[in-house]
């Protein structure tokens, strides 16, 4: 080590060189203290001075990400801003609905699902896509077949976030199926399916966040933003349910700095 390191880095106890007679053998147990003490001085030596970790790209599954950004939302279209008092207003019914469903979460756990409904596993990315948001969504499909007369086909038009649904994930298939829909959401339009999900998911999400949950739901108010800035239309309920989402992540969630302005 050198003399400027060293004097950095003191050493914890005075210790000696340990000079042993030449009978001293490294490679059998110490017997004495100062053999320890030697033993571990020569196998300091030997350690190189930068070490390089051997890791087999194979063993990784998928690369992480983080995605880290300091922007906030895009603010609304002209006109379109929703005033404190309806933010205020959301929040409070949030609050409600969470306080609801966690009081009776034990008896919506008990209620037995339809013979119909099969929830996929936590790690079944398309499969939640499909159960959520249905074929016609899913597969971008314009007209249902002509068998929707005789009833109501979930697995073409999507389950809704049922209570008896959703009160048997628990938070770490909430935050799958989260990150999965917010996926999906980057890349697709807004659609009332994907809405009613999206808020029932932000209902079951426990508090404090993880990480992990925290970067989601910053991510999906920025991109309400952004489709709610490229509305041409000005589709009134649609502008209403993105600003819903991201009044209850800026102002539920205590993510201030993504919170709506009233004007």
């Amino acid at each position: 080590m050198e003399p400027g390191l060293e004097e950095l880095m003191p050493r914890l106890l005075p210790v000696g060189d340990c000079d042993l007679g030449e009978d001293f053998d490294p490679t059998v147990p110490p017997r004495t203290p100062q053999e320890y003490l030697k033993r571990v001085q020569i196998e300091a030596a030997r350690c190189p001075d930068v070490v390089v970790a051997q890791i087999d790209p194979r063993k990784l599954k998928k690369k992480p990400t983080v995605n880290i950004s300091i922007s906030g939302c895009q603010p609304a279209p002209e006109g379109y801003s929703p005033t404190l008092k309806w933010q205020q207003q959301q929040v409070a019914n949030f609050s409600a609905v969470r306080q609801s469903l966690n009081k009776h979460r034990n008896h919506w756990q008990s209620q037995h699902l339809d013979s119909n409904v099969t929830m996929p596993k936590s790690e079944d990315e398309e499969g939640w896509k499909k159960f959520c948001l249905g074929e016609k969504v899913y597969s971008e499909i314009d007209a249902l077949s002509d068998n929707e007369n005789l009833g109501i086909d979930y697995m073409k038009v999507g389950f809704p976030p049922l209570l008896s649904i959703v009160s048997r994930m628990n938070q770490a298939t909430v935050t799958s199926v989260l990150e999965y829909l917010i996926s999906w959401f980057g890349e697709k339009k807004f659609t009332p399916e994907l809405g009613r999900w999206l808020y029932a998911l932000l209902a079951c999400l426990e508090k404090p966040l993880l990480p992990e949950a925290h970067s989601l739901i910053r991510q999906l108010a920025r991109r309400c933003s952004e489709v709610r800035a490229l509305e041409e239309s000005k589709n009134e309920e649609q502008i209403s349910a993105l600003n819903l989402i991201i009044c209850l992540v800026s102002r539920y969630f205590d993510q201030r700095d993504l919170a709506d302005e009233p004007s």
